[in-house]
């Protein structure tokens, strides 16, 4: 059960717990003649559903994601909103979680300071070739543009929203970077002296895979958060914001 990707662990939570909410105010009824009102059969529905979601073990941001659904979708619902509104908001979560489903690798953004450890860690006195797996933005390989000119950076991200911001933004200016909208999982490894990950700990086991294929022997696997499992990294960079912003670096 635990290796069911996470939108059917979520579907399969969210179920139950609806099941659970009305199997609980069914027993209030029978011994009590109580009968809940909309909004505590759903608040009940909420907990029930963050609850089995910690239970299951699914990562942090999940039980309050749980807990916001049923309200979320009631308030929505009541607040008697147009149907292109939802239309725009299907489009919007579609262009830029395109292959969540899939991938099981959100958009996470990473902040000013864990670029700079990151410049620390990458060859300060010669040209390499750089790529950041999952780019999203690009804010990466624009922040190692400025210090690393003699560099050829790329990034790679499926998402065709973030993608296409990401090459606006390269447009707007002058930017040498190169954003390919590709899945990281059909590229070569092989092609580039430092690979820079941040997805997510369900994706980390498949891509150490390959860069153990793929990566040249003396290059640099570089993860911002989640580490791999099977060798110790080479270096660790923590952060005063904690595991989640920690760098790990593995020598190939």
């Amino acid at each position: 059960m635990a290796r069911l990707p996470v939108s059917f662990q979520s579907l399969a939570i969210q179920c139950a717990a609806l099941l659970a909410a009305i199997f609980l105010n069914y027993l209030l009824q029978i011994s009590f003649s109580y009968q809940a009102i909309l909004w505590q059969l759903v608040l009940a529905q909420a907990a029930l559903a963050a609850g089995l979601s910690r239970a299951w073990g699914q990562p942090a941001w999940w039980p309050p994601l749980h807990l916001g659904f049923l309200p979320a979708t009631l308030l929505a619902r009541q607040a008697g909103l147009p149907a292109w509104v939802y239309l725009v908001a299907f489009v919007l979560l579609l262009l830029f979680y395109w292959s969540t489903f899939r991938t099981r690798v959100p958009l996470f953004l990473s902040g000013r300071k864990a670029w700079q450890n990151l410049a620390s860690l990458l060859p300060q006195t010669q040209p390499f070739r750089f790529i950041d797996l999952g780019s999203g933005l690009g804010g990466v390989p624009f922040y190692l543009e400025s210090r690393f000119p003699d560099s050829r950076l790329y990034g790679t991200e499926i998402a065709p929203a973030p993608w296409l911001i990401s090459r606006m933004r390269a447009w707007f200016r002058g930017s040498q970077v190169n954003f390919m909208r590709n899945d990281y999982t059909t590229l070569d490894l092989a092609r580039f002296d430092v690979v820079f990950a941040f997805l997510s700990p369900a994706a980390m086991p498949a891509l150490w895979q390959q860069a153990q294929a793929q990566m040249c022997r003396g290059t640099l696997f570089i993860s911002l958060a989640f580490p791999v499992t099977g060798r110790q990294p080479d270096h660790v960079v923590e952060q005063d914001a904690g595991a989640r912003h920690t760098l790990y670096a593995w020598r190939m």
